[in-house]
C-alpha cells in the first residue's frame, strides 16, 4: 500500500484564512437579544438546557430535469441488504460498522446500479462509506489499474480518506497513493506509474501532474471508474476552476461521478458540468443542518478583550473534563499561530494546524490529538472540511465565520457518529449580523454563555495581543 509515500498540493492556500487578519470591520448596530443568566464557571453540556426555539430549515433546491429527487431514507436494515458483497459486510463487521447511516442506505445502490450520485447530509454521517464501500465493491470484480479518483479540497482530509479505503480494502490487498502537495513531485508521478487502485487527491498537485505530462496521466486514467468529489460545495466553488477543468481533460468521459457534501446548493448548480449521466439526489431531510445532539452556545465580549474570555472559557472546561478534546479555530494563520504561541505560553500543551506550517508539522499535530498526547488543536478552516477526529467534544470558534456554511463544518467536528459534543462561538460587537445569519442557516437561536466578567485574568494574556 502506498499511501502516506506521496502527498498534495491544493492551491488552496487557505485563502480566506491567509488573506485577512484581525478585525471583520463588520460595524452593524449591536443589539443584545439574548436573556442574562447566572454564570457558570465552566461549560457544562450535561447541566445546559436549551430553551431556545428550533425552526425548520428549509433548503432550496433547484428544479433541474436531470435530477431524480428521492428523499426517502431506504428500508434496508443491513449493509448486505444494500447489495454489498459477503466480503465486504464481513470486513464491516470487523471493523464494527454494524448498520448503514441514512446516507449509505440510500446512496450505495444507486451507485452499484451505475448511477451518477450527489449525496448531501450533515457532517459525520458517514458520506465516505458511501462511496467507499461501492467503489470498493466492484473493484473486486476487476482490479485492474486506477480503478478511482477521489478529490478533496485539503490534503489532511485526502490522508484520511486513503485511510479508509485501506483499512477496508484490505482483504483484496487495495493499493492507493495520495497526491497532494508538499510531497516529492517525482515520487509521486513514481506512484502514479504503478496504477494504484485508489487515488486520493487535491487538485492543485494532480493539475500540476496532468499538465507536466498530459498524454502519459491521461493513459493511466483511461479506464478509471468512478470520479468522487468528496466536499462537492467547496471544490466547485471557483476557487479550483482551472484546475478542475485540467483534471476532467485527462479522464474517462465513461465514469461514474459521485458528489458528496454538508451543504447542497453550490454543489447542485454545478452538477450538470461533472455529471456525464442522469444523476441520483439523495438530500438529508432532517432540514437542519447540524445534529440535535450539540449544544451550541455563544459567548458574548468586547473585540479588545476577546482572548482573555477564550483562554477562561477554554481553561475552566479542560479543568472540568480533561480528558475532552477542544478544537479552536481562527480565520486566519496569523492569528492560529499567535492563539497557539499564546496558550503554550499560558501552560497549556497545544497544537497548531494551519497551510503555512509544513505538511509533516500539519500530520504530527493531527496525529498527537487523536492519539491524547494534546487536548487542545488550534487551527485554521483546513481542519474544518471532513476530517473525523475521534471524541473531540468541544469546538470553539475564535471569530464568528464569514459565511454560516463554514460554521456548519467547523462544528461538524463535533457530536460525530451519534455523540453528544458542544459549539462555542465568541462574538463580539461586529459579529451580531454575522451571528444571525449563522442562526439562519442551522435554523435554531444559539443560547448565550455567560462569562462572569470578575473572573477573566486580563493581565495574563495582556503580554501576547
Amino acid at each position: 500500500v502506498c499511501m502516506l509515500s506521496s502527498d498534495e498540493d491544493e492551491k488552496e492556500n487557505e485563502n480566506t484564512n491567509v488573506v485577512d487578519d484581525d478585525n471583520e470591520g463588520n460595524s452593524s448596530s449591536v443589539e443584545e437579544s439574548a436573556d442574562e443568566d447566572d454564570a457558570s464557571d465552566a461549560y457544562n453540556l450535561e447541566d445546559t438546557d436549551s430553551e431556545a426555539e428550533t425552526a425548520e430549515l428549509t433548503i432550496d433546491v433547484p428544479d433541474s430535469k436531470l435530477i431524480q429527487a428521492n428523499l426517502v431514507v431506504s428500508e434496508a436494515k443491513t449493509f448486505s441488504e444494500l447489495g454489498l458483497s459477503r466480503w465486504v459486510c464481513e470486513q464491516l463487521r470487523q471493523l464494527s460498522v454494524k448498520l448503514p447511516t441514512p446516507v449509505q442506505a440510500n446512496c450505495i445502490p444507486h451507485i452499484l446500479a451505475g448511477s451518477d450520485v450527489l449525496g448531501c447530509a450533515k457532517t459525520g454521517t458517514g458520506k465516505t462509506l458511501a462511496f467507499a464501500l461501492p467503489i470498493l465493491n466492484q473493484l473486486a470484480v476487476d482490479p485492474f489499474g486506477i480503478y478511482a479518483l477521489v478529490l478533496t479540497p485539503t490534503r489532511e482530509l485526502a490522508f484520511q480518506i486513503a485511510e479508509q479505503f485501506v483499512a477496508l480494502g484490505a482483504r483484496i490487498g487495495l493499493k492507493t497513493t495520495v497526491i497532494v502537495g508538499g510531497r516529492d513531485q517525482v515520487e509521486q508521478a513514481k506512484n502514479l506509474a504503478r496504477r494504484p487502485h485508489i487515488v486520493v487527491a487535491t487538485p492543485g498537485r494532480l493539475a500540476d501532474h496532468i499538465s507536466s505530462e498530459p498524454e502519459g496521466i491521461a493513459k493511466l486514467f483511461k479506464k478509471m471508474h468512478f470520479l468522487v468529489l468528496d466536499e462537492a460545495d467547496r471544490l466547485l466553488d471557483g476557487q479550483y476552476g482551472e484546475q478542475l477543468k485540467t483534471i476532467f481533460s485527462a479522464l474517462s468521459t465513461k465514469r461514474q461521478t459521485l458528489l458528496f457534501s454538508a451543504t447542497i446548493n453550490s454543489a447542485l448548480n454545478h452538477l450538470q458540468q461533472v455529471s456525464v449521466r442522469k444523476p441520483y439526489l439523495y438530500e438529508d431531510k432532517s432540514g437542519v443542518a447540524t445534529v440535535d445532539r450539540l449544544d451550541q452556545k455563544y459567548v458574548l465580549c468586547p473585540n479588545a478583550v476577546k482572548d482573555a474570555y477564550l483562554v477562561y472559557v477554554v481553561k475552566n472546561f479542560h479543568q472540568n473534563r480533561p480528558d475532552s478534546s477542544i478544537l479552536i479555530f481562527s480565520h486566519t494563520c496569523r492569528e492560529c499561530q499567535a492563539l497557539a504561541i499564546m496558550f503554550t505560553g499560558l501552560g497549556f500543551q497545544v497544537g497548531s494546524l494551519h497551510s503555512q506550517i509544513s505538511q509533516q508539522e500539519r500530520l504530527s499535530s493531527l496525529i498527537r490529538f487523536r492519539c491524547g498526547r494534546i487536548r487542545i488543536l488550534i487551527c485554521t478552516d483546513v481542519a474544518a472540511r471532513g476530517l473525523d477526529i475521534p471524541h473531540v467534544y468541544l469546538v470553539v470558534s475564535h471569530n464568528v465565520p464569514r459565511s454560516p456554511k463554514t460554521y456548519v463544518h467547523r462544528v461538524g467536528r463535533s457530536a460525530r457518529a451519534g455523540r453528544f459534543g458542544g459549539a462555542i462561538t465568541f462574538v463580539t460587537q461586529y459579529d451580531i449580523t454575522l451571528l444571525h445569519e449563522v442562526e439562519k442557516l442551522v435554523g435554531k437561536k444559539l443560547d448565550r454563555l455567560n462569562v462572569p466578567d470578575k473572573k477573566v485574568r486580563y493581565k495574563s494574556v495582556l503580554r501576547y495581543l
